[in-house]
């Protein structure tokens, strides 16, 4: 079940926001939020280390990667599980895949590495909302209502 869906590969183009999750030498989890996720295929995602020294060093150590995104209106999204490499700069591998990142713009060139994660499990996630009748059209009316109220200044600018 590695492969990754069509909506899947939406969520990731979507979102970017990956949450990782890597194992500590003490056994602990380290979550960390990335926000360079691509989708390479449909078994392997990406993203730019940039500022990621625990995560590298955990993934170095103990390869097991987990990964959720989330679509914060929709409460839908998933999570992929498997093993990651990190592809140093100075690779022809990172010389191929690195052009993949032009779109961040000058946030490009801060990229030190490539995490590639291969996706050995791909499950969807989505709110107990839905297994009450909730649907995605109302739940993404309420949300949409939520983050505007906690955000007043974007709410004044989306209204000039």
């Amino acid at each position: 079940m590695g492969k990754l869906t069509d909506d899947m590969k939406r969520v990731v183009e979507q979102q970017k926001l990956g949450f990782v999750a890597t194992v500590r030498e003490d056994g602990t989890p380290n979550l960390s939020p990335k926000g360079t996720f691509l989708v390479l295929d449909d078994e392997h995602l990406i993203f730019g280390e940039i500022r990621s020294p625990n995560t590298i060093k955990n993934l170095e150590e103990r390869p097991a990667m987990e990964v959720n995104f989330v679509d914060p209106f929709a409460r839908k999204g998933f999570r992929a599980k498997g093993i990651a490499s990190f592809i140093a700069r100075d690779t022809t591998e990172f010389d191929e895949l690195f052009p993949r990142f032009s779109q961040w713009g000058d946030l490009s060139n801060r990229i030190n590495g490539i995490v590639k994660l291969k996706v050995e499990k791909a499950l969807p996630l989505s709110s107990p909302a839905y297994d009450i009748g909730a649907t995605e059209e109302a739940l993404r009316s309420h949300w949409k209502d939520y983050f505007l109220s906690i955000q007043p200044d974007f709410n004044e600018a989306s209204n000039a």
